[in-house]
């Protein structure tokens, strides 16, 4: 059965689905190995010689996160010649992913961004992964949303449900949509609300380093100002370290008024996917990768900082454009 249109935007719907545990441990993670020496601590892994991208790359780097966090982050950086070629591995790791998770608990909790991410995931729609991945064992959550009907263009929910949510058999209880009635505050508090109820059924975990939800996979794009979610530069929500998610009715980009992650959240995933295509935004990935940050003038994506795992960059050659050295 396709995901509809009737969403639950509380947790009632969802006490019903709580996962059954299993002992089945994860599928084995390849490990990297050094290839070649590259500046700014950079050192390259090994693709499959039929693989269509530059070599990937991974960075060790220590920005300051939200919350006060001073662990290093681990970045694995892909760079792929063509965007149906990063379309096809970004698939690949969400299903993988997908099948790690329900083999371990039963479920797999995950969270959309909008913009430029829903299509860049299109081929979870398509053969082989229609059919290989459990969708039934799914749990779907927004990052942030606009404050807007559903049906609205700038809805991420609309272009979510466009894109991929439609066309795959993921319960439409299992849809964690915004209520779209309330206001900003409101929909926020019932989001947090909602996520609280799944993390008492056992749906969603806690993580024992930070004490927030450990969904299994983020998956965030970025602005060409270095945002994402709707943490913006400059904006006091990127300070925010108490609550899970949290609004603002200032949006420099509109619409205005929306609800997100905030960054202890974000940060407490277990596995983030970074999507960053296009020369505009260039210059941000630039400073993402600079050995020069400096925690007064961190640019929201430098504040991403995975606290277990590996958070992995898809990008194409021109975001990666002003790395020099790659």
């Amino acid at each position: 059965m396709s995901a509809s249109a009737a969403v639950s935007s509380t947790c009632a719907a969802a006490s019903s689905t709580t996962s059954r545990r299993s002992s089945s441990s994860p599928a084995s993670r390849v490990q990297a190995t050094p290839r070649r020496s590259l500046p700014s601590r950079l050192v390259a892994s090994r693709t499959s010689p039929r693989s269509p991208v530059v070599p990937p790359v991974y960075a060790t780097a220590s920005p300051g996160g939200a919350g006060g966090t001073t662990m290093a982050a681990r970045k694995k950086l892909l760079i792929f010649d063509a965007e149906e070629y990063l379309a096809e591995s970004l698939a690949k790791y969400t299903a993988r992913l997908s099948g790690e998770a329900v083999a371990e608990k039963g479920a797999f909790t995950v969270a959309l961004s909008g913009g430029s991410l829903i299509k860049a995931l299109r081929k979870l729609t398509e053969s082989p992964y229609l059919e290989a991945v459990e969708w039934s064992k799914w749990h779907v959550f927004w990052v942030d949303e606009r404050v807007v009907p559903k049906d609205h263009a700038d809805s991420n929910y609309k272009l979510a449900m466009d894109g991929l949510l439609s066309k795959v058999p993921i319960p439409a209880s299992q849809i964690y949509a915004i209520n779209d009635t309330l206001s900003a505050e409101g929909a926020a508090d019932e989001y947090e609300t909602c996520l609280k109820q799944l993390v008492k059924d056992g749906v969603v975990a806690m993580s024992e380093v930070t004490g927030f939800p450990k969904l299994d996979l983020m998956l965030l794009g970025m602005g060409p100002d270095g945002h994402v979610a709707s943490l913006f530069p400059g904006h006091p929500i990127v300070n925010e370290n108490q609550k899970w998610i949290s609004y603002i009715k200032d949006s420099p980009k509109p619409p205005p008024e929306r609800i997100t992650f905030t960054f202890p959240l974000v940060n407490s995933s277990a596995h983030i996917a970074l999507v960053v295509t296009g020369a505009g935004k260039a210059g941000a990935v630039h400073k993402a990768f600079s050995d020069k940050q400096s925690s007064s003038d961190l640019l929201p994506v430098e504040m991403v900082s995975q606290q277990e795992g590996v958070l992995t960059w898809f990008t194409d050659k021109p975001a990666v454009s002003m790395l020099s050295s790659i």
